[in-house]
């Protein structure tokens, strides 16, 4: 099991989690501001950029597990949408120390449901998995435009994401696929109340992946959760507001245990 990690910088330990179909490469303009305060640990999810695939990831849980040995020692983690999921999985089964998280346009169910308003309709969901099983790079580029759908800054964000998947490398299909179903399958609600450390809900205002009524949900269900909206942010609003996105993170970070 090969997982690429990438450390710089200096001070507490700040490990971040990327999310489906990218890889470390996404955090490269916030990196020189965060690593004047912070150990940076930057992973690449298994199947992702330069890691391997296997590991394989089933579900949550599993891809979390996967995860584990690189940030159990991290003060702090940083967890992007898929990446957001699987720090919450870590932090509720106590699989690490962090002393905050903060989760990143984040949801804790990613489907919409009769008790869930806030997710994605499942058909859409599905509509990817199949165009996936044709088409791998044309599913990821339709993703990315996704993904800064709405946002002010959408042309600058979507280019930069692009750029990262090409210089970060191509995932591995089997494990957008599996991405794809542990999106389907979670559902971490009832795990919320196990999380105990501080944890701050960065959301965008104009995300439609992880609506920012979902991110509320999640920080009102967190025993110490905060959330915050970024106006006229979609999903990546570390590319497409990134002065905000940093300053609510060292502002969050700063802060008592």
């Amino acid at each position: 099991m090969t997982l690429h990690v990438i450390v710089s910088g200096q001070g507490p330990r700040l490990a971040l989690l990327h999310g489906w179909g990218l890889n470390s490469r996404v955090w490269d303009g916030v990196l020189p501001r965060l690593n004047e305060t912070f150990t940076t640990v930057c992973v690449d999810l298994p199947g992702h950029g330069g890691s391997s695939w296997p590991p394989e990831f089933t579900e949550v849980d599993s891809l979390a597990d996967a995860i584990a040995p690189q940030v159990q020692d991290a003060d702090f983690l940083l967890g992007w949408s898929l990446g957001a999921m699987a720090v919450m999985s870590l932090a509720a089964r106590g699989a690490v120390r962090a002393r905050r998280l903060v989760l990143l346009a984040a949801t804790p169910r990613f489907l919409r449901s009769e008790n869930w308003p806030h997710g994605v309709e499942a058909a859409a969901l599905e509509a990817m998995a199949t165009k996936l099983v044709d088409d791998v790079e044309a599913t990821v580029r339709d993703f990315l435009a996704l993904q800064v759908h709405g946002d002010e800054h959408a042309r600058p964000a979507l280019k930069a994401l692009r750029e990262k998947v090409r210089d970060g490398g191509q995932p591995h299909p089997e494990a957008l696929a599996a991405g794809l179903k542990t999106l389907a399958q979670a559902d971490l609600r009832a795990e919320l109340g196990a999380i105990a450390v501080p944890a701050l809900v960065l959301s965008g205002e104009r995300d439609r992946l992880s609506h920012p009524l979902a991110g509320q949900a999640l920080a009102q269900a967190l025993p110490r959760g905060q959330f915050h909206q970024i106006r006229r942010a979609a999903h990546a609003p570390f590319l497409s507001h990134a002065d905000e996105f940093q300053a609510q993170v060292e502002q969050f970070l700063a802060g008592d245990a």
